[in-house]
């Protein structure tokens, strides 16, 4: 017992547990949560269409009970109120589906229809909200689709509610804001690889679900793992104070890019006196950068909007909802809320660039920035999603970059080969494994972790170090109060015990989101795969002529460099390739052959340039090197 409340401790202070915690007796976000409960499905198993299991509401009944040791009751908490799933009314004429997704979706009574707010991650989860909608509320046709954002939870469903057609002939509106579907498609373009690998880390796609594993992705449950669609917007919103009258109902809207997303916005009910703000406020601190890898967000700007939104709306809405958690009511709690959470970020990036031009580096500054008590005992400043020390690193990154100045860093050794070295100084493995032990039975896991960590890139194959680094990253998932925290430690822990959990491609899932991704994207995309060991002294040049598209671009190959030109109007390509986009696709990332595309000049051209590309590697290893 005294190593596990050890390592709980530790965890905790890591997590930037308040010097007073919050009031466990105050169950006013309960009541919000619970409000309007009308149902939920009755069948549990939300199926695709090959009949996989895509969403399962009775997934997280083990949340029901009192926390357990293996879980931060400050977690468990979070986790139970994001786990009510249902049909909720807001108030007369709105309503949220919440539960289905990691995120929600809004429901607003038009003239003729629904006006649907974020339809979810996948169309499977999106139809079974809008068939629970139509089954509690009476039935009613999409008017109007609003993305308030450029993330994919937040439009990926939108087939699973309208079609492509009736959107084309004018049915239904598709309204989001200003540089919406750039960003919606090219966020993961270039660093897609990577930052799927990654995020099966922080939302813990292979854990099993419960007491010792996976338990919520903080912010809500999981993200849906069904097909994910996009049907690009027919509106743009451009401006802040922008009104539109959509399907009857009047909306207002506060632009602000930048924050939680490069393209986003608010949203204000006038006559409802209801404010959406999007993702812009949750029920927790968000991520300025995200564990799975992003540019990172701007905090000054993010505490910026919200003063905006509170001189614009504060005064004037009775009801705050948002596209993750559940709604607040009255405007003394609107108004409290909203200031401290501005306050958190702001403070968040303060402090930060305080201690910053003080000297203290990235890893000093999260080790000591901590919220203010009367900051930190609000349950929806706690890091669940996000977290002071996560966010401290990623402020001191946006203004110094990863490098502290120090000349050691400027040219360090790699891991397994630093690890080796460490190793060896230390005394070989049996003594820095009975350190590591040691430290662990005193309950000091970071520690512990540290010295494990090195053994196990100095050798992969020593399992006593494997075995005791996995204990490690399992006693601190207990302790931690970030959801995403306790996924990555025991996604750690799981690929230490059983190796690497392979990921299923994309398939299907990202043909709108590559049909909507520009040429000059995917050109883009072809030239960071380039190898250059298998291109050495090659060069070629090529013309890529879309005619259903209307575009030509030439893509030239020198010096292991790709680069290209749209439209060029001087010089000559090695060859002319004329083809439909589509097939290009098929050709450049499916491995189709290029003898079925019409040529000019040398016929071989094309295949050659795509034989130096090298697919990227989807399932490599975190924890081992």
């Amino acid at each position: 017992m005294r190593i596990l409340i050890g390592g709980l401790m530790g965890a905790l202070a890591l997590a930037s547990a308040a010097a007073a915690a919050p009031d466990y007796n105050d169950r006013r976000d309960y009541a919000f949560a619970d409000f309007g409960f009308l149902g939920t499905r009755a069948d549990p198993k939300i199926l695709g269409a090959g009949g996989n299991l895509v969403w399962d509401l009775n997934a997280y009944d083990f949340l029901k009970g009192p926390a357990p040791a293996s879980v931060n009751p400050s977690l468990w908490r979070q986790s139970q109120l994001l786990a009510r799933h249902g049909l909720f009314e807001v108030t007369k004429g709105v309503w949220q589906v919440r539960g289905f997704d990691i995120s929600n979706a809004t429901f607003i009574a038009g003239k003729t229809g629904w006006i649907v707010i974020d339809p979810l991650t996948s169309s499977e989860v999106a139809k079974a909200a809008l068939d629970l909608a139509n089954e509690k509320l009476g039935a009613r046709p999409v008017a109007a689709l609003i993305y308030t954002h450029s993330h994919g939870d937040h439009f990926g469903g939108a087939r699973g509610m309208v079609t492509q057609a009736d959107v084309d002939a004018g049915k239904v509106k598709v309204i989001a804001p200003s540089g919406f579907l750039e960003h919606a498609v090219s966020e993961n373009v270039i660093a897609g690889p990577a930052m799927t690998r990654r995020a099966t880390y922080q939302f813990g796609t292979f854990l099993p679900k419960g007491v010792t594993g996976q338990v919520s992705a903080g912010i809500g449950l999981a993200v849906s793992p069904g097909t994910m669609t996009l049907i690009p917007p027919t509106v743009e919103i451009t401006r802040t104070g922008e009104e539109l009258v959509v399907d009857g109902v009047r909306m207002q809207f506060q632009m602000t890019p930048g924050t939680e997303a490069p393209s986003e916005m608010n949203i204000y009910l006038p006559d409802l006196k209801v404010l959406d703000l999007a993702e812009n406020a949750n029920p927790t601190m968000h991520n300025v950068l995200t564990p799975r890898g992003a540019l990172v967000r701007d905090a000054k700007e993010w505490a910026a909007y919200l003063s905006e939104s509170i001189r614009l709306y504060g005064d004037k809405s009775d009801i705050l909802m948002t596209s993750h958690g559940w709604p607040r009511f009255g405007q003394a709690v609107i108004g409290d809320y909203l200031a401290k959470h501005r306050d958190a970020y702001k403070y968040l990036h303060d402090q930060t660039v305080r201690l910053m031009n003080e000297g203290l580096t990235g890893p000093e500054i999260a080790n000591r920035i901590k919220l203010p008590e009367a900051l930190d005992r609000e349950w929806y400043n706690r890091g669940y999603y996000g977290s002071m020390s996560f966010n401290s690193r990623a402020i001191y990154q946006r203004y110094m970059g990863w490098y502290d100045a120090n000349p050691v860093n400027l040219a360090p050794l790699e891991p397994a080969d630093e690890a080796a070295r460490y190793v060896a100084m230390m005394g070989g493995p049996a003594t820095v494994l009975a350190a590591a032990q040691a430290a662990f039975d005193k309950g000091d896991d970071r520690w512990a972790g540290a010295l494990a960590n090195r053994l196990v890139f100095a050798d992969a194959a020593n399992q006593p170090a494997r075995d005791l680094l996995a204990r490690t990253y399992e006693r601190q998932a207990a302790g931690a109060e970030s959801s995403l925290w306790r996924n990555i430690y025991l996604a750690g822990a799981q690929e230490l015990r059983v190796g690497v959990r392979p990921a299923a491609g994309p398939g299907a899932a990202a043909l709108d989101l590559v049909r909507n991704t520009s040429t000059t994207m995917l050109l883009d995309l072809l030239a960071v795969r380039l190898d250059p060991d298998k291109v050495k002294d090659g060069a070629v040049s090529v013309d890529l002529v879309f005619p259903d598209r209307k575009e030509r671009f030439r893509v030239s190959v020198r010096n292991s460099v790709l680069t290209y030109e749209a439209d060029p109007k001087t010089g000559k390509a090695d060859g002319v390739f004329t083809m439909p986009r589509a097939q290009f696709l098929a050709v450049a990332l499916a491995g189709q052959p290029t003898s079925g595309v019409a040529s000019e000049g040398d016929a071989g051209a094309l295949a050659r340039m795509l034989g130096w590309l090298t697919a990227p590697t989807p399932n490599f290893a975190i924890v081992t090197p």
